[in-house]
């Protein structure tokens, strides 16, 4: 006799401690329609697939996607051209947030630059003035 597959679910709970998150974050994501979990009444249960969604989120929102990006990268998946299409798209949004974080760290460092020359003329007029 084979036994039934039982899909994994997980409760909103248990998808805010596995990520780190609020249960308003997840209610959130479930308002916008990044999640659709399943309801028993008040209960809500998560599928596999909207912990996947779940985790491509959290991932994105790491990176500094916004959520609406976040959303057109994981509605690709279930559009055509699909998966290689999702990738490709994917892929050109991680190249320009890689492009601007670049910029942003060479802001950082000429700020830093700038900062540690005018401290060395600081430091430098302030042993002027106390001698």
């Amino acid at each position: 006799m084979t036994t039934p597959h039982v899909e994994a679910t997980w409760s909103i709970a248990q998808l805010a401690e596995e990520f780190g998150l609020t249960h308003r974050t997840i209610r959130h994501y479930e308002e916008l329609g990044l999640l659709s979990p399943e309801r028993r009444g008040t209960v809500r249960v998560f599928h596999r697939r909207d912990r996947t969604r779940l985790e491509l989120i959290v991932r994105g929102k790491r990176i500094g996607f916004p959520l609406e990006e976040i959303r057109t990268i994981i509605d690709m998946y279930d559009e055509t051209p699909g998966e290689s299409g999702q990738l490709v798209y994917l892929l050109d949004q991680i190249a320009a947030r890689r492009a601007e974080l670049e910029q942003r760290r060479a802001d950082i460092d000429r700020t830093l630059a700038e900062m540690e020359s005018m401290e060395r003329r600081c430091r430098a007029d302030l042993r002027r003035l106390q001698s």
